[in-house]
């Protein structure tokens, strides 16, 4: 993706979690770069002076990415459950990181262990317990595969910690492009 890409999906980031933030009503956006049509899966990541303040996202999209990433901005300022009580406010708006991560297509491993920490992100699925973690995950936590695997069926899909050795597990992988401000 070009630079002016990025900086236009950081902008759209940004106009969408401000507004989200002040109550206003969602921006309309509107978008003709060609790298931006495409239907990708996103996260959008969001940190105050590193401290995860939201993140949401969709594997799959049915409209273009600058249009989710509009969607997913204003989910992870409003919507991310774990700061149902301590949301985003406007004060703290200036000193926001925003981190957008561009997914690739999903792909099934049959070895839990054939992904490559800090490059893959993983998706751990059964029955209806799913979770995921973005690659950035295991650079930021420095876990080991095991780890990564076994903090991701526990605290993210609600399965056991050893969940992830059982054969009824889906387990995907996926790469990113990850977007964010240079502060």
């Amino acid at each position: 993706m070009d630079e002016q890409a990025k900086r236009i999906l950081l902008d759209i980031a940004k106009t969408s979690i401000k507004a989200a933030i002040k109550h206003d009503p969602k921006p309309v956006v509107s978008c003709n770069h060609p790298d931006l049509q495409g239907k990708h899966g996103v996260f959008v990541t969001l940190k105050t002076r590193g401290q995860l303040r939201g993140c949401i996202g969709h594997f799959l999209s049915d409209i273009p990415l600058y249009q989710l990433v509009s969607e997913m901005a204003v989910s992870s300022a409003a919507d991310d459950p774990r700061f149902e009580h301590h949301r985003i406010s406007l004060s703290e708006f200036n000193e926001l990181e925003i981190e957008i991560s561009v997914l690739s297509p999903l792909t099934r491993i049959s070895n839990p262990l054939d992904f490559e920490l800090g490059k893959h992100g993983i998706y751990i699925k059964k029955g209806f317990c799913a979770g995921c973690f973005l690659p950035q995950v295991a650079t930021e936590t420095g876990w080991t595969k095991e780890e990564f695997l076994s903090h991701c069926c526990s605290h993210k899909a609600g399965l056991p910690a050893n969940a992830w050795k059982q054969k009824d597990i889906e387990i995907y992988i996926f790469t990113t492009e990850i977007i964010k401000e240079k502060k």
